[in-house]
């Protein structure tokens, strides 16, 4: 019997066939749009979350999950007598992994079967860290064996993505290093990466086209021979561009497992529509 559950946020953007299969339970961030909050992921699409957007005079903000929610879903699993791994977006990002932490200490029994990993990243990146322990936990590995192979993981994921503009990056407060690419000629497209748990400015290059080429080249260089690659092309309303991205990055290398998937409200808010990114994990 499976011991341990992993417990990750919506912007891992798993797939739903993969969350399904390795029985990934997900608590979502908050978007806060004209007054109302949207679970992310399910109270809003994607589909629904851009259209809306294009049209919008006032900008979504967004939030983390709360302690109470995240005690919830803790108690939930150890009810049903799992221990329990939470894997969470990067802690410079979102408030959420001290919600989790939290969360840990209002519970007064069995606190001790639940342990919390700060992924450092998110979209994919982390989402990679997720998939990685939940097999684990499916072979029956303990507890304390899932958190060591995530915080393994956590060492050869990275994150690469192309956005149309930083205007989004902008007024959420997420731009970080790349502030300095603010007010740049309006067809020069910025790439950025998660370091250290922060987005950070790579380079700014001429046309979307491009950027994306040296989208390719930049996780080329990071992935070239390392074994079992693992490759996802998150977008933001941009799955045309996404797939051409992932079927050139599979040319250039041994890619084991390849997914697309969306960027839901919760990063579309902050990256905009047009972004895509280059997710992966090695082996080693």
């Amino acid at each position: 019997m499976k011991k341990v559950a992993i417990l990750t946020d919506s912007t891992a953007y798993l797939p739903t066939a993969y969350l399904k299969a390795e029985q990934v339970t997900t608590v979502p961030l908050n978007v806060i749009w004209e007054e109302k909050v949207f679970e992310d992921g399910v109270d809003i699409t994607p589909e629904e979350f851009y259209e809306k957007l294009k049209n919008t005079k006032k900008m979504p903000t967004t939030s983390q999950v709360s302690a109470g929610r995240m005690q919830e879903k803790f108690q939930e699993l150890l009810d049903q007598g799992f221990d329990v791994l939470g894997i969470f977006i990067s802690s410079t990002l979102s408030g959420t992994v001290q919600s989790a932490q939290q969360a840990r200490e209002l519970i007064e029994k069995d606190r001790e079967r639940i342990a919390i990993v700060d992924s450092q990243t998110t979209t994919m990146a982390m989402g990679f860290q997720v998939l990685a322990a939940a097999r684990a936990a499916t072979q029956g590995l303990s507890l304390a064996e899932c958190r060591e192979i995530a915080e393994q993981a956590r060492k050869h994921t990275g994150v690469y993505f192309v956005v149309d503009t930083l205007e989004f990056l902008h007024r959420g407060g997420r731009i970080g290093g790349a502030q300095r690419f603010l007010g740049t000629a309006l067809n020069m497209k910025p790439i950025l990466h998660i370091n250290d748990g922060k987005i950070e400015a790579l380079q700014r290059v001429r046309t979307k086209g491009k950027a994306l080429d040296r989208l390719i080249e930049l996780v080329e260089e990071q992935c070239a021979g390392k074994g079992k690659i693992q490759m996802a092309a998150p977008n933001a309303s941009a799955s045309e561009e996404a797939r051409q991205v992932l079927d050139k990055i599979a040319q250039r290398l041994d890619v084991s497992e390849s997914m697309i998937t969306d960027l839901s409200p919760v990063i579309g808010t902050h990256v905009g529509p047009g972004t895509v990114a280059l997710a992966y994990m090695t082996e080693h």
